[in-house]
């Protein structure tokens, strides 16, 4: 296979006529003035702890976006719906190429230019034929989905973070939209939520830690997000449905293709309280780097991710080195030293400094806004020898368990003086924690301890 080399970045100015295409040619925007070179930016410092990202670009175009800021303030046009919904039937989700190519156009621009065939957009423009928004739409809505894209009140700004995130996997950039299936409202669902993900070969042991950390987070009120695969995956959302929670599932493919198809019944549980999202048009089925698309998403979306359970070579890993490139928390879930399926969670603690999580109290602490949830130590229940003094804790230490001894054998042993000794014997005996009888003392009943 030959590499071909990138097409080279269009601009605006470069747009053909487009009006014999069937669409009204949009009128001419005034020249823009020249804007001064802008200084050099210092590179940014790591931040402690994070995460090394030895293919984080730092060429500016990595900055950018597949699509424009959902910043917008004007609702979207329909043709502005139409051409996003086409773009990501024809773009595949995060690529690279299309930073560079299509650098400071709106979709509708894009969108025009690919169907003006103009040269060096082969890669794209080839797929066109395959291309019919009005009927992708026209299937979502037979699914119960919509496509939600910047301008729609529904679209969650975090997101947004992905503009800014580099790149991994050469995938990056924002969505030009989500599918979305399911009747709650995805911004709400996202504004508390958390990532739990893993190994698709789990143990039974990362299973059931997955189920029962994603059922006390539901608990809590807070939407467990996950990628509808087999193993972790599949425990995190059951987990969240079991509890009555809410679970939102981020697909690799279309939300009404059920992939795999063992979890189709899962998928409908999820979509009848949750919601199934995906960035490509209905019908599209699931790639290699589609899943490592879907991972930015899962992280970006979240307000920290959890790794339950995974290999070293696990695709876990790469959602949490996108957690940490978006600026979120990673935890890991420790797992037994003798399984590999932990290894990978052991590295991201041992390395990569992610967070020990243990229970549904550390993932809250480390995800929650400062100040909220926070966890206390654990402490074992206090006893009554906690308040004993240095003398009297010496003194209850040389008391026998069973066979009663004289107050001089217990000071011998006690290494006290007799008077010493005794004083304390009367303060403990007070304190219901010795006895005495004719031939001595020893403990009392509740305090008894095994020889």
């Amino acid at each position: 296979m030959t590499n071909t080399p990138d097409p080279q970045p269009v601009h605006p100015g470069n747009l053909a006529d487009v009006s014999h295409l069937g669409h009204p040619a949009q009128p001419s925007r005034p020249a823009q003035p020249s804007r001064p070179a802008q200084p050099s930016r210092p590179a940014r410092p790591s931040r402690p702890g994070g995460f090394a990202c030895a293919d984080r670009s730092t060429d500016p175009v990595v900055a950018s976006s597949n699509a424009p800021s959902t910043a917008l303030t004007d609702p979207p046009s329909d043709e502005e719906r139409l051409a996003r919904a086409a773009l990501s039937r024809v773009i595949e989700p995060g690529d690279p190429a299309t930073l560079k190519t299509f650098a400071d156009l709106t979709p509708l621009e894009i969108w025009e230019l690919l169907r003006s065939k103009a040269p060096g957009l082969e890669r794209w423009s080839s797929r066109l034929s395959h291309v019919s928004p009005d009927k992708d739409l026209a299937k979502a809505h037979a699914a119960g989905a919509r496509f939600v894209i910047p301008g729609d009140d529904e679209l969650p700004d975090q997101i947004e973070v992905l503009t800014e995130a580099g790149q991994q996997a050469r995938r990056g950039g924002t969505p030009y939209g989500l599918w979305v299936r399911g009747t709650p409202n995805l911004r709400h669902l996202l504004q508390t939520s958390v990532a739990m993900v893993g190994s698709r070969a789990c143990s039974s042991y990362g299973e059931n830690a997955a189920a029962e950390l994603a059922a006390g987070l539901a608990d809590q009120g807070t939407t467990v997000v996950s990628g509808g695969a087999y193993g972790i995956d599949a425990a995190a959302h059951r987990g969240a449905l079991a509890s009555t929670g809410t679970t939102i599932a981020i697909l690799a493919c279309g939300v009404n293709v059920n992939y795999p198809r063992s979890n189709s019944a899962l998928f409908d549980r999820i979509a009848g309280t949750g919601l199934l999202v995906s960035e490509l048009p209905p019908g599209c089925a699931p790639t290699k780097l589609r899943f490592l698309a879907r991972n930015r998403l899962i992280a970006a979306a979240t307000q920290g991710t959890v790794v339950v359970e995974a290999a070293i070579r696990s695709g876990a890993l790469n959602t949490a080195t996108w957690a940490e490139q978006c600026g979120r928390p990673v935890l890991a879930v420790p797992g037994p030293i003798t399984s590999r399926m932990s290894d990978g969670a052991h590295l991201l603690i041992r390395e990569r400094n992610a967070t020990l999580a243990t229970s549904v109290a550390d993932i809250l602490e480390a995800t929650a806004p400062l100040g909220r949830h926070l966890t206390a130590y654990p402490h074992s229940p206090p006893t009554p020898e906690d308040a004993l003094t240095h003398d009297l804790r010496r003194t209850l230490d040389a008391v026998p368990v069973l066979r009663p001894s004289p107050s001089t054998r217990i000071a011998t042993i006690a290494g006290l003086a007799h008077t010493t000794v005794q004083e304390c014997l009367q303060t403990l005996t007070e304190a219901n924690l010795v006895t005495h009888e004719d031939s001595g003392w020893r403990l009392s009943p509740t305090q008894r301890r095994a020889p």
